[in-house]
């Protein structure tokens, strides 16, 4: 069977799915693993398909690819732009894009699919190809596991995926041990006394309160963690009131935390509460703030071994300046939580998607953060190729290395 990948991957640009309600998507993947000739179980926590090649004895390798798209307008102005809006999980309308470029990693599994399956005859084991959903949420991957991902399909001897990225096609990043932080989402509700506009001495006001408690929370990795350590604190969301002169009663801020060492992020976070409490106390407030952990997911971790013998494929396939450690990423994944729960090695790597061309341009010019878009940005937009060529080679070849091609 043959698959034009490009118009495949367009088609998945032009109509993104926000997490666990990528039913065509879905679709879409399980008709291309059912037209490969795979056993294709559909439904997999919610919306998941996994798609099993039993081809004689040996190894069992998962390859794993995200579906899900993220709530963005898209501005990259490309004629394959999505268009499309959706109802979220707060039944709210909002615009969906692939701005972390989940389409491409289903586009390159289901490509590395078809390239395995022509090439049966140049190995022996069990290929499990993983499509998961809401990834975004950091949920998707223990949703499988819930589901007897562990139980339902042949348990992996190792897992092997790959994440889109702000670097030259062509190029991989490989990072052995701690690879991507740990991620805490959490929102902070401030109670206060609501009342007038005009009589603020009546009220006790959470915005003052909440906007006190933004500021203290920049000093937390600069002050409390010791320089070196990688430690992120954001605060991404700011709700409270309704109207200029009605002072609310309330007031919630939304904010991640990004950590690599357990001991960091437990600090981060110890702060996080101790600051919010004594702003509140501060204030005169009487109602302790709500802490409430939005999502949640453990560091990403590449087993070295593992990764070693990735990397010396990957040099032998795409040359070794084309093969780079970057070190460890800030961003955050899920799909270690499959590899823990098989208690199998995980090898995860970084695939260039910019333009080499522009890349070049930007460093020349010294201004890559301003000209070239990173993952979540409405900007982002993998150039087609040599991304998924390059996409394709790197999952089929990682195989390889376990299923003797």
């Amino acid at each position: 069977m043959s698959i034009d990948l490009e118009s495949f991957y367009k088609d998945l640009h032009r109509h993104p799915e926000l997490g666990f309600s990528e039913h065509r998507t879905s679709a879409l993947a399980a008709g291309q693993m059912r037209a490969l000739g795979l056993e294709v179980t559909e439904g997999v926590g919610g919306t998941g398909v996994i798609a099993v090649l039993q081809n004689g004895d040996g190894p069992v390798v998962h390859l794993r690819a995200d579906m899900d798209a993220l709530p963005v307008r898209e501005q990259t102005g490309l004629d394959y732009a999505s268009t499309g809006t959706a109802i979220d999980a707060r039944g709210v309308e909002v615009p969906v894009m692939h701005a972390c470029g989940h389409d491409m990693h289903v586009t390159c599994l289901i490509g590395a699919v078809s390239r395995l399956v022509e090439r049966r005859t140049e190995w022996s084991g069990t290929l499990v190809a993983v499509f998961q959903p809401a990834e975004e949420g950091i949920a998707g991957a223990a949703a499988l596991v819930a589901d007897g991902y562990l139980d339902r399909f042949p348990r992996a001897s190792v897992v092997l995926g790959q994440h889109v990225a702000p670097l030259p096609a062509g190029v991989i990043a490989l990072h052995s041990g701690v690879a991507l932080a740990s991620t805490d989402s959490i929102d902070v509700v401030f109670t206060g006394r609501g009342g007038h506009g005009s009589r603020p001495h009546t009220t006790i006001d959470p915005l003052v309160t909440a906007a006190a408690t933004v500021q203290r929370f920049q000093g937390i990795v600069s002050r409390e963690v010791e320089p070196g350590q990688l430690a992120v604190v954001t605060v991404g969301s700011f709700h409270a009131g309704s109207k200029s002169s009605i002072i609310p009663a309330t007031a919630t801020l939304g904010l991640n935390v990004r950590a690599v060492d357990p001991n960091v992020r437990t600090r981060v976070l110890t702060a996080i509460e101790r600051i919010a409490r004594a702003e509140a106390a501060a204030s005169g407030m009487t109602v302790e703030p709500v802490f409430t952990v939005v999502e949640q997911g453990d560091a990403t971790i590449n087993d070295p071994s593992a990764t070693e013998r990735v990397r010396r494929r990957f040099a032998a396939e795409f040359g070794e300046a084309s093969v780079q450690d970057l070190g460890v990423a800030s961003g955050s994944e899920d799909v270690g939580v499959l590899a823990l729960a098989a208690n199998s090695p995980l090898v995860f790597w970084f695939l260039g998607g910019i333009d080499p061309a522009t890349f070049a341009a930007a460093i020349a010019g010294d201004s890559v953060e301003q000209d070239i878009p990173s993952n979540h940005s409405p900007f982002f937009a993998p150039v087609v190729q040599p991304t998924i060529s390059h996409g394709v080679a790197a999952l089929t070849g990682a195989a390889f290395e376990w299923l003797g091609g």
